[in-house]
This record gives structure tokens, sequence and C-alpha cells, in this order.
């Protein structure tokens, strides 16, 4: 590892990317947990709220993964999770507020995330400004 992987790795998960990460992890378990318990017990409910719960829970596994690893290439993956994700979370929020009856139950990032607090709207713009920055410092050096 070079000195400038090395730096990067350490801005990816020191200040507030140590907040990432610890957000990121109870993502994944509320998701994780949510969407397994909704898929095997009630599946055939709301089969589309339900997998895209998991999808999301995936999805911040592999980013927390990604922050928690370091590195530029890991920086690099982990935003573009992060651009997919705000992408995920705005697509779904505006198509459970504009047909809400495709969604029987809620997932996530339903309504942007409101039975999460918003977090699921928040969390990838912060984490996009984190990873950015830290390129830009990484470029710097």
């Amino acid at each position: 590892m070079t000195s400038g992987e090395a730096d990067v790795s350490r801005r990816l998960t020191s200040g507030p990317g140590t907040l990432l990460v610890w957000l990121y992890g109870v993502m994944v378990v509320g998701a994780v947990s949510r969407s397994a318990v909704q898929i095997s017990t009630d599946f055939d409910r709301a089969p589309l709220a339900y997998s895209l719960s998991a999808v999301a829970g995936v999805v911040y596994g592999f980013i927390t993964y990604s922050l928690v690893r370091g590195g530029e290439t890991a920086r690099k993956a982990a935003l573009v999770c992060c651009v997919v994700e705000l992408l995920g979370v705005l697509t779904v929020g505006t198509w459970t507020l504009v047909e809400p009856s495709a969604f029987p139950d809620a997932t996530v990032w339903s309504d942007f995330g409101i039975g999460y607090l918003f977090i699921p709207v928040l969390l990838p713009l912060s984490a996009i400004y984190w990873l950015r920055k830290g390129a830009l410092k990484g470029d710097a050096a």
C-alpha cells in the first residue's frame, strides 16, 4: 500500500467517516433483518417492497465494507454505490408517493425513508460529500 492509499484509507474511516460507517452498519442490520423477516413470513403480500428492502440492505453492506476497507478503489466503488443508492431512494420515494398501490407495504426507501427518519436520503448525500472530499484531498497530495 502506498502512502497515498494509506492516507485515503485513514480518511475514509476517520472523523465523519466513522459516523458514516456506524450509520451504514445500522442500516445494514435494519434493512437486512426487516427484509429477511418479511420475505420469509409474508413475501406474497408485497414482493416488490420486500425485495427492494433486501437490495437496499446489500447496497448498505457493500458501502459499509468499502468504507472500512479503504483505498482509492474502494472509495470509488463506494462513491458509485452511494450515487446508485441515492437514485434508488429518489426513484422509490417518488414511486411510493405517485403510485402507493404498487407498495402494499413499505420499503426502506418508501417516502424517501420516512420510516427511518429520512436517513436513507440523507446518508448517501453525506457519504457522497465525504467520499468526494477524500478524493479531492488525495488528488492534491
